[in-house]
This record gives C-alpha cells, sequence and structure tokens, in this order.
C-alpha cells in the first residue's frame, strides 16, 4: 500500500490539492475517462456535492468506493 501523495487540481479557476494514495487517484482518473470528464471537472463536482465536514480527499475516496461498490 503506498502513502497519500499530493496532486494538484484546479476547481472552479482556484489550484488546490489533495493527497490521494495511487490506487485512488488511479481509480479516480478511471472513472472520469470513463465519464468522458477532465478529472478536475469530476472533482469539482464531488466537492460541490460533498459535506463540509467531509475533506476534499476524504469525499474522492468514498466516492470511489461507492462507484466501484455499485458496479457489483
Amino acid at each position: 500500500m503506498s502513502r497519500p501523495v499530493k496532486r494538484s487540481l484546479t476547481l472552479k479557476g482556484h489550484r488546490t490539492s489533495v493527497s490521494l494514495e495511487d490506487d485512488f487517484w488511479s481509480a479516480f482518473k478511471e472513472i472520469a475517462a470513463e465519464k468522458q470528464l477532465p478529472i478536475n471537472v469530476l472533482a469539482a463536482q464531488i466537492d460541490a456535492e460533498r459535506d463540509l465536514d467531509t475533506g476534499l480527499a476524504s469525499a474522492i475516496r468514498l466516492y470511489v468506493l461507492r462507484h466501484y461498490r455499485s458496479a457489483l
């Protein structure tokens, strides 16, 4: 298992970063490609829908988990 790595994203024209493990980052990119969305667009959608008490990295991890659970 890899340690989280800081990844850069642009949300609504503002640069931000999230710390995600390689496996979550790869899965996130795969989901974005599957949905034919740029990764920044998908991240902005997740950001807009998340509870303000939940960090963006956690919201992305939960999104990835829910995506693959629903595929089962």
